[in-house]
């Protein structure tokens, strides 16, 4: 049995179990082809300009490795049905704060408050209602610009 959990794509080092770890927030680097993962956001940044990411598009997103090696089974042999959960999805900020904030501060010179996030997320869910009901009228199963009002 394997002492650590897997090891970083950039630097080889391990990952132990149940520890925080990143992986790219680009598709093609987390398919079972390729499925990159980083010990650290320093090892993170190298892969960037190897896999030539934009960087305004790429993105370090955080995990945990499992806490076993038996919990590391495929998702395929889990045998798992996934629901998102209606209550989770409203609390969720859909918006990148620190882009907000950016923005604001450059565009104004005033702070943001983090209130601002939710009153934007919000309104991007009503936005996202309406559009969604444009799309079903419309009898199509994907959401268009055109839907957003």
């Amino acid at each position: 049995m394997e002492s650590f959990w897997r090891k970083c794509s950039t630097c080889k080092k391990e990952i132990p179990f149940n520890t925080f770890y990143s992986v790219c927030s680009v598709s093609t680097c987390r398919t079972h082809s390729t499925n990159y993962v980083f010990c650290s956001l320093p090892c993170w940044d190298t892969h960037v300009p190897i896999e030539r990411h934009r960087g305004d598009t790429a993105a370090a997103i955080e995990k945990r490795s499992p806490k076993t090696a038996e919990e590391e089974r495929p998702e395929a042999d889990k045998k798992r049905i996934l629901v998102p959960s209606a209550s989770a999805s409203e609390d969720d900020i859909l918006v990148v704060a620190s882009k907000v904030k950016k923005y604001v501060l450059e565009k104004s010179g005033l702070s943001t408050s983090a209130g601002v996030y939710d009153a934007l997320s919000q309104r991007i869910r009503r936005i996202c209602d309406r559009a969604i009901e444009e799309a079903k009228r419309q009898n199509r199963k994907t959401l268009m610009d055109r839907d957003i009002p």
